[in-house]
C-alpha cells in the first residue's frame, strides 16, 4: 500500500459561505459536538489505514534565503493514510465532516513518494 498525506483546507470564503460565525453559541457548540463525533467515527472506521492521526495546524512561519517571516496559508490540519491508489485515498474523504459539518473547504490528498536514491 502507498502512503498519502491529506491536508484539510480551510478558507475564509468557505467559512463565510457556511454561516458558521453567524450561528448563535448554542447552535455552534451543538454542531461542534456533532462534527467531532462524526470525525472520531471517521477515524475509528478508518483506523486500520491511518498511519499518522495528524491533527490541527497552527500559525505558519516561512524560512527562506530572505530569513524568517510570518505567513498565512489555508492548511488547517492533516492526516496520513495508506491506500492502494491515489483515487482510493481521495475517496476516503468523500463527505468528510471537515466540510460537511464544519466550515472547512476541502481535503487535498497527495502521495508520499520515496526519497530518490534510497
Amino acid at each position: 500500500m502507498k502512503k498519502f498525506l491529506a491536508v484539510y483546507i480551510g478558507t475564509q470564503g468557505a467559512r463565510e459561505r457556511s454561516g458558521w460565525d453567524e450561528l448563535d453559541e448554542a447552535k455552534r457548540k451543538a454542531l461542534e459536538a456533532k462534527g467531532m463525533k462524526a470525525w472520531m467515527d471517521w477515524g475509528a472506521t478508518h483506523a486500520n489505514i491511518i498511519v499518522d492521526q495528524g491533527g490541527p495546524l497552527g500559525k505558519t512561519k516561512r524560512t527562506s534565503r530572505s530569513g524568517i517571516s510570518d505567513i498565512k496559508n489555508t492548511m488547517a490540519g492533516y492526516v496520513i493514510v495508506k491506500a492502494e491508489s491515489h483515487e482510493a485515498a481521495a475517496r476516503l474523504f468523500e463527505n468528510h465532516p471537515h466540510f460537511t459539518i464544519f466550515p472547512g473547504d476541502s481535503v487535498e490528498i497527495m502521495e508520499c513518494l520515496p526519497i530518490p536514491g534510497q
